[in-house]
């Protein structure tokens, strides 16, 4: 048997400790996996005190991660510290300089930083592996950048965010409010205590960017003009109802699709149908679909984030380089990737969910109508509630409240779309902003 690994722990948060559970509990299956015992043989953490429930006795504590990367008594650098630049950051590329493989759970710090620590890392001839930095437990990086190396990826879509999806799925299931599902998840801990970075969409685009690349071979690019991105703050009973009544539900879904004028990316929530598989994937879970040319649909489904799901893709991260086997950080050189040339996201074609407030009054609908066709936007349904009337409204029209009235669209384009449905709301016909959802088909 070869000379154990010798890995370097940056961070001994969850996902660090239960790295370290792992390893204790199935070292020797491991072993004999690999052809070589793995050993923790330094860690960095704040506070050295703390009981964490796991044996470090005999390890080495380091109070400078940078320091631990360059510790010439490691192989291997495991950094699960997060965030896009400070420590994260020099301490990777410490490692890297320094000839250190690295193992990273850092969506931040790759959607960031990901195509200069690439070149470095094939530079120093060591591998940058990030399993972990995307959709926990499934095995998504490896399937892009390994098993489906002979085919040609058209599509990548899924849910990467547990926490979003948590939500949506209470507000349909239990008919709660927004705000308390939030504060629900909050509870939890699903959500942080500033929830921004998950409910605005941004964490699902980091880990957007990263299947873009290994799908497309272009580089990651998470920046703003790269992206469309909408979160599920507008998201309300109303448009979870709607959406059930006509056999769709809402997901937020990052969606990385390869068009003749480049790489879509986007994230907004998008109507589904429940017929299909994406659509059943309920609470905390994450799913990613592939579509590709030789094995037409992929749809991979598990945990998508906790401490045991986490590690155990850090763990596969490190069991590729104790047996020798890694390969590039994106599956084809750095050098290799072309730059990453976003269409113009509102001209691709798709079909719309429309929620509208129409004032009951003559030649409403055929004002709305007309917008809609003078933009060739087709209507494939319309539904129509009735609201009870206001008692205190001062005419009879306007005795009768707004009538919620839903339009599906056939395929036409965003720019056209809200074109049309700005002018409807400059005609005075709808009480408030027209509010509409792409929808997509799995």
């Amino acid at each position: 048997m070869q000379a154990n690994l010798r890995l370097g722990l940056a961070g001994l948060g969850t996902v660090g400790v239960s790295v370290m559970r792992l390893l204790a509990k199935h070292g020797d299956e491991l072993a004999e996996r690999c052809g070589r015992r793995v050993q923790v043989r330094s860690v960095c953490a704040r506070d050295r005190s703390r009981d964490r429930g796991v044996d470090l006795a005999g390890v080495n504590w380091f109070q400078d991660p940078v320091k631990l990367a360059q510790d010439p008594n490691i192989d291997v650098f495991v950094e699960l510290m997060g965030g896009a630049g400070g420590a994260a950051e020099a301490s990777v590329r410490a490692a890297l300089n320094a000839g250190k493989h690295v193992v990273t759970a850092n969506k931040a710090l790759l959607a960031a930083h990901g195509v200069e620590l690439a070149r470095l890392a094939e530079e120093r001839g060591v591998s940058l592996n990030f399993e972990a930095a995307v959709a926990g437990g499934i095995p998504i990086i490896k399937t892009l950048r390994e098993a489906l190396a002979g085919n040609q990826v058209s599509r990548v879509a899924g849910i990467l965010n547990g926490t979003c999806n948590y939500m949506l799925t209470r507000m349909e299931k239990e008919g709660l409010s927004f705000d308390a599902c939030l504060a629900e998840a909050q509870r939890l801990g699903y959500a942080e205590a500033d929830p921004s970075f998950d409910i605005d969409g941004h964490d699902t685009a980091h880990k957007l960017a990263l299947l873009a690349s290994l799908a497309f071979g272009t580089e990651i690019n998470a920046a703003p003009d790269a992206l469309r991105v909408e979160g599920i703050t507008r998201i309300t009973s109303a448009d979870i109802q709607a959406a059930d009544e006509l056999g769709y539900r809402i997901k937020l879904l990052g969606i990385a699709e390869k068009t003749a004028a480049g790489v879509e990316q986007r994230v907004h929530p998008t109507m589904v149908p429940k017929s299909s598989a994406i659509a059943r994937i309920d609470g905390v879970i994450n799913a990613v679909a592939i579509d590709a040319d030789f094995v037409n649909k992929l749809l991979l489904v598990g945990p998508g984030a906790g401490g045991d799901a986490t590690a155990s893709s850090v763990v596969g991260d490190i069991a590729d380089i104790a047996r020798g086997t890694w390969l590039t950080t994106m599956g084809r050189p750095a050098t290799k990737m072309k730059p990453s040339v976003p269409p113009n996201a509102a001209s691709v074609a798709a079909g719309f969910f429309v929620r509208l407030a129409v004032f009951d009054r003559p030649g409403a609908f055929a004002a709305i109508a007309t917008r809609m066709a003078e933009r060739a936007i087709s209507l494939e349904s319309i539904v129509q509630r009735a609201r009870a009337p206001r008692a205190d409204a001062p005419t009879a029209h306007d005795k009768i409240a707004p009538q919620p009235v839903i339009l599906i669209t056939y395929e036409t384009t965003e720019a056209e779309l809200k074109g049309a449905l700005d002018q409807i709301l400059a005609d005075g016909h709808v009480a408030e902003m027209p509010r509409y959802i792409r929808i997509e088909t799995f």
